[in-house]
């Protein structure tokens, strides 16, 4: 008798999908997201310049921005009298470069170091800085507070040394604002002085620093890893930055770039230079933008309660 055809039963079919990792749980993604969500928000950056008058505040924030981000102060008669007081006004401005959105403030202190007696000038600065904190803090910590909190904080100040010489008041006032803010110091209108009278200085008032305790961009806490470390020591090096700034255009082996004229030539915004190899400019600018943005690596209580 003929055996009986059983049909072969197939195997049952597996119910996953092939080539499938369900070990996967997408913690790579997350940086994909916050860049998102940064370029749809855009970023706010706040910084701050003090010097004293003429030094070419303005001019630099133009150059390091290269738009007319920054007005001049008003320069009056001599016949008209100097305010009593520091001024601290602001001006911003929403800016767009590939795609990434900004709004800059630059806040400027006119009168600063420019009475007689300047004795706790550096107050309605440190009271400006602390109050901003602070009203970021109460922000933070409301029950019903905003879904996004307007940032007013100092995120990095730029202090203009004279090409003539530091003063006592300019070891006092980074000596005390190092503590509240990120500071940056550049020596201003670097181009009056020869090569090596710019070594000079720059050495001297590193040594300044260093017995005064001073504490400027980049700090030792932002040492995280090896690449970091390297990146700052350099940085390290160059400080203070000896800077020319520049709002005039011209037209030198068929380009337009920012420059200062001289009966010797033209001193371009981007070789304005600190050292043999480093541009001043762009390491200045460079400088700014990392010193702000890493105001948000700090708790905000920490930097408040300073």
């Amino acid at each position: 008798m003929a055996e009986s055809m059983i049909p072969e039963i197939p195997p049952a079919l597996s119910m996953e999908k092939p080539g499938i990792d369900f070990s996967y749980v997408g913690i790579d993604a997350i940086l994909e997201q916050m860049r998102r969500k940064a370029m749809k928000q855009g970023f706010e950056l706040n910084i701050m310049v003090v010097g004293q008058s003429g030094l070419g505040k303005s001019t630099l924030m133009n150059t390091l921005f290269k738009s007319k981000v920054s007005r001049k102060s008003f320069v009056g008669t001599p016949e008209e009298k100097i305010p009593q007081t520091i001024e601290i006004k602001s001006i911003s401005h929403d800016i767009e470069e590939k795609g990434v959105r900004m709004k800059l403030t630059v806040i400027d202190t006119p009168g600063f170091g420019d009475q007689i007696n300047n004795e706790n000038c550096w107050q309605p600065i440190m009271r400006f800085i602390n109050d901003q904190y602070e009203q970021y803090l109460q922000e933070e910590i409301n029950i019903d507070r905003k879904k996004r909190i307007p940032d007013s904080r100092v995120h990095c100040c730029i202090y203009f040394i004279p090409p003539t010489g530091h003063w006592p008041l300019d070891v006092e006032f980074m000596r005390r604002l190092s503590k509240v803010v990120n500071i940056v110091p550049v020596i201003a209108k670097a181009d009056t002085l020869t090569l090596e009278e710019r070594d000079f200085f720059k050495k001297k008032i590193r040594e300044e620093l260093r017995a005064n305790g001073i504490d400027v961009y980049p700090q030792k806490e932002f040492d995280e890893d090896p690449e970091d470390r390297m990146i700052n020591e350099k940085i390290r090096e160059m400080i203070p930055f000896a800077v020319v700034g520049s709002d005039q255009e011209y037209q030198v082996n068929g380009r337009r770039l920012l420059g200062r004229k001289t009966k010797w030539g033209t001193i371009e915004e981007p070789i304005c230079r600190t050292s043999k190899t480093s541009p001043a400019a762009s390491t200045t600018r460079c400088t700014v933008y990392v010193a702000s943005m890493r105001i948000t690596l700090r708790p905000t209580l920490e930097l408040g309660s300073q």
